[in-house]
């Protein structure tokens, strides 16, 4: 089903922070109204971000600066949103705190756009329904596009700082916390030419006590 379809078979509750009412902003063209509103982030139908990356946790309040602005085929959205998102440091994985800023723009048509005298080309009306956003009595819901714009405005991989050194690949201590923590590189092939002589001296060395304990004996026996 498409957007249109899904818009025009919905009812949207006036109740929802998310939802606006354009009936006092009116149908002529050039007329704008600008709102201010904060909500909270919703948790449902999908975490608002990235899930198991970085997002703004539900119910962590979201502020709007929206501009509504009337044009001839509906209502043009214009707003940024406000808040703050936690997430994980890919590299240490400590968690991360970050101001988020997202902008979006976005055109909800009005039902009854074609018969106002949009120009369409009919061969594209199909495809420009599944991207079109309707008015539905005059509201519509922002929450869809601004899930979009907040995804688009948060890192794909977040870091507690620029130069975050990680965790050590040996011991997963956490570098930063240890700027001079290292280990020293052993080479396999000295390694086995170590554990090698260790055992020739061992050898010798049991050879010594097996020929000092010989002559320990001949010795008591010629007294």
């Amino acid at each position: 089903m498409s957007k249109a379809g899904t818009a025009l078979s919905t009812r949207l509750d006036h109740r929802n922070p998310l939802v606006f009412d354009t009936h006092e902003l009116g149908r002529r063209p050039g007329a704008l109204q600008r709102l201010t509103r904060t909500v909270d982030a919703p948790g449902a139908p999908a975490p608002f971000g990235v899930e198991g990356v970085v997002g703004v946790p539900q119910g962590a309040p979201v502020e709007l600066e929206i501009r509504l602005e009337s044009v001839m085929e509906g209502v043009l959205v214009t707003g940024t949103a406000r808040a703050s998102a936690e997430g994980e440091c890919v590299r240490c994985l400590e968690p991360v705190e970050l101001a988020l800023d997202a902008e979006f723009q976005e055109m909800f048509s009005y039902p009854d756009a074609d018969d106002r005298g949009r120009a369409a080309e009919p061969a594209d009306d199909a495809e420009d329904d599944e991207d079109r956003l309707f008015l539905e009595d005059g509201m519509f819901d922002l929450e869809p596009v601004l899930r979009d714009a907040v995804v688009l405005a948060l890192p794909m991989q977040p870091v507690c700082q620029e130069d975050c050194p990680g965790l050590c690949s040996e011991c997963g201590v956490r570098l930063a916390d240890d700027p001079d923590h290292h280990h020293d590189a052993v080479d396999i092939r000295w390694a086995a030419l170590q554990g090698l002589a260790e055992s020739v001296k061992g050898g010798e060395k049991d050879e010594m006590s097996g020929a000092e304990a010989e002559a320990g004996v001949d010795e008591k026996q010629e007294k």
